[in-house]
């Protein structure tokens, strides 16, 4: 009998730079990744966003497990990420949650091809009815050059940090040109507030930086 070996990646040691940070801000150059994507408004409190979320991991682990199955690769689920924004403003407005804009992401492995996305949609589908599984979808994402930093405690105390990283780009001739980037390092059901970690990320003009034609948008998948 002859077992076959399934070849396995960490994409977040693969993409260290990307996947880790510290408390000093540092610039890092994102190249395009595939991410199952999908766009809301709205409280992220509200269910709204809970369906999106739920729909974003019930995909990636059935695409996961079908990978696998087909001894294609062996990987963990990355961390949930998320694009924020309000209309007309270049911060959120605290007092209308309702009023965020979001666009929340898992990237995925370069192996995970429209088809192979498609049958892992069906299958999440069937598995978790209640979910927003149908608006979930398969897109690039590039950010090109960016600044980032961790922020350590509760999302409600990130503003510190950001302020810090916002610093850090204007003094090294950076313009903020994309939406406010993060990246949920930890789970949120399973760490005390004061010990979440979160990555804060913006894409960047700037002094050798060349931005991708829609720096901090995500185009659809070709």
């Amino acid at each position: 009998m002859t077992l076959t070996t399934v070849p396995r990646t960490d994409f977040k040691k693969q993409y260290r730079n990307l996947y880790s940070a510290t408390a000093a801000p540092a610039v890092v150059d994102v190249p395009p990744l595939r991410f199952l994507a999908v766009d809301g408004v709205g409280d992220p409190s509200g269910p709204a966003y809970r369906r999106a979320v739920e729909a974003l991991y019930a995909t990636s682990y059935a695409l996961r497990f079908a990978l696998k199955h087909d001894a294609v690769v062996e990987y963990p689920v990355m961390p949930l990420e998320g694009l924020w924004w309000a209309p007309g403003r270049h911060d959120l407005p605290m007092e209308d949650r309702d009023a965020w804009h979001w666009t929340m992401m898992i990237m995925q492995p370069p192996q995970a091809d429209a088809g192979r996305v498609a049958d892992a949609l069906a299958v999440a589908a069937r598995r978790r009815p209640s979910t927003a599984v149908d608006r979930v979808e398969l897109r690039e994402f590039a950010e090109g050059p960016s600044v980032q930093v961790l922020h350590t405690g509760p999302y409600a105390q990130e503003w510190p940090a950001v302020e810090r990283l916002l610093s850090f780009a204007d003094a090294h001739g950076y313009r903020i040109c994309g939406r406010h980037h993060e990246i949920y390092l930890s789970n949120p059901a399973r760490t005390a507030p004061e010990r979440l970690r979160t990555i804060l990320r913006y894409a960047v003009t700037g002094p050798g930086a060349a931005p991708s034609a829609t720096p901090g948008e995500p185009p659809a998948a070709p």
